[in-house]
Order: C-alpha cells, then sequence, then structure tokens
C-alpha cells in the first residue's frame, strides 16, 4: 500500500507519522479520511501498562493458557504483560519501531504483515485483534479468514469492536499533531453486528462479548461441524 509522491515511495505504519509516534510513544495522531473526517489513535494508551479493559483480555489469555499471537501488536504492551505472566506469545506488526517497541520492553514480535507466513500457522490457541486492528487492510472478511487459517481447531480469537454497530471501509492516511500525513491505504471499523456477519463467512462464530472502560469486544470460535 503505497502513494505516488515526490521523491521515494512511503509505505504506511512504516515511514509515516506512526512510526515516530512509536519512537517517541506520544502523540497525538488521528486516521483521516478523505473527507477530512478524524478517528484519534490512542498513542498513550497504547504505549503504557495495560489499563482495565486491557485486563479483560489478559485475563482470557492467561485462563486459556495456551500461547497467543497479536495481530498489529504495535508497542507491545499486551504481548510483554502475557509473556510476564509465563505464557508464550508472539506479537506482529509491519512497523519496525513497534516491534523494536515490543522487543524493547520484553515481548517476542516479527516485523511481518498478518498476511505473511507466520509460526504456528493452524497450531494458535488464542489469536487477538485489539485497539481497532480489525480494520487491517480494510476488507474484514479477509482478515477474519486469514485469522481462522491462524488458529487451532479449538482455538479463539479476541477482537476488539466499535461501540456501534458501524460498518465503514474508508481510505485513510496517518495524520500527526504538525499536520504530516503519510500516504493513503485502505482501512475499516466494525461493529459487534457486522463482526458476526462476517465472522461467520470466514469459518468463526460468536462464543462471547463483554465491554469494559467503553470498549467492547467478541470471543470467536472456529465453527463446530455439527453434523458429526
Amino acid at each position: 500500500m503505497t502513494s505516488a509522491v515526490l521523491g521515494p515511495a512511503l509505505t504506511p505504519w512504516v515511514d509515516d507519522p506512526f512510526a515516530e509516534a512509536m519512537r517517541t510513544g506520544r502523540g497525538p495522531l488521528w486516521l483521516r479520511r478523505q473527507d477530512g473526517h478524524r478517528y484519534p489513535l490512542d498513542v498513550e494508551r497504547w504505549c503504557a501498562p495495560p489499563d482495565v479493559a486491557d485486563r479483560t483480555l489478559l485475563h482470557r489469555c492467561v485462563q486459556r493458557g495456551v500461547p497467543a499471537l497479536d495481530l498489529g501488536c504495535g508497542p507491545g504492551r499486551l504481548v510483554a504483560e502475557l509473556q510476564a505472566y509465563g505464557l508464550p506469545a508472539l506479537g506482529v506488526d509491519v512497523t519496525p519501531a513497534a516491534v523494536a517497541r515490543t522487543r524493547g520492553i520484553g515481548g517476542s514480535a516479527l516485523c511481518r504483515s498478518v498476511f505473511d507466513r507466520l509460526p504456528g500457522e493452524g497450531r494458535w490457541g488464542t489469536a487477538l485483534l485489539a485497539d481497532g486492528n480489525l480494520g487491517i487492510g480494510g476488507d474484514p472478511g479477509a482478515l477474519l479468514l486469514r485469522v481462522a487459517e491462524l488458529l487451532a481447531p479449538d482455538g479463539v480469537l479476541l477482537v476488539e469492536v466499535e461501540p456501534t454497530d458501524v460498518d465503514e471501509r474508508v481510505t485513510v492516511t496517518v495524520q500527526d499533531g504538525h499536520g504530516r500525513s503519510g500516504p493513503p491505504f485502505r482501512w475499516a471499523r466494525l461493529g459487534t453486528r457486522p463482526t458476526l456477519r462476517h465472522a461467520l463467512d470466514a469459518g468463526l462464530e460468536f462464543s462471547d462479548a463483554w465491554a469494559s472502560e467503553g470498549r467492547r469486544f467478541l470471543a470467536l470460535r472456529p465453527t463446530r461441524d455439527y453434523s458429526l
């Protein structure tokens, strides 16, 4: 995902203001739509220790006691915390600065796309899509299908969804507080019901839902074969 610019092409999340925010741990930062509307990116929260809502995710991972894969791990607070609990965990992110920050706080991470070849495909007990990462690639159906490929047959996806039933595909740029923007790329925002529709098409079914601190989450499992 690149755009034509004067000079070398930029890659979203790698060369744009997001990478600088990962290095500094500070915002402000937004996803800016082509019509000018902006969605805030909570950089300071991502770079801080896990909060109350994060711990609802972490608790479910620790309860399961199986290796966890954090897709779009950012600065790595969830991966590092899971490993501090003694749980095998791996973060995946396309931004080298985010991967470096994850490793710097004691987490394991790979600089790859979720759509690249990953370790343990088909064997992960838990996968995480937090902090809006259901939007990765702008095609939730394709992303959920990819996650289904990564999960073990008894695995679980823990995914954060929007608090309203929005179902939106947009072209955005990452913009910082100085008005600097990276190149455009596709993104998506989904609430609970649209996510469940796409999940069924991807071979995932509803298992649980909860809310904490104004954030909403779903647990999805590979669809069981009831014909057996």
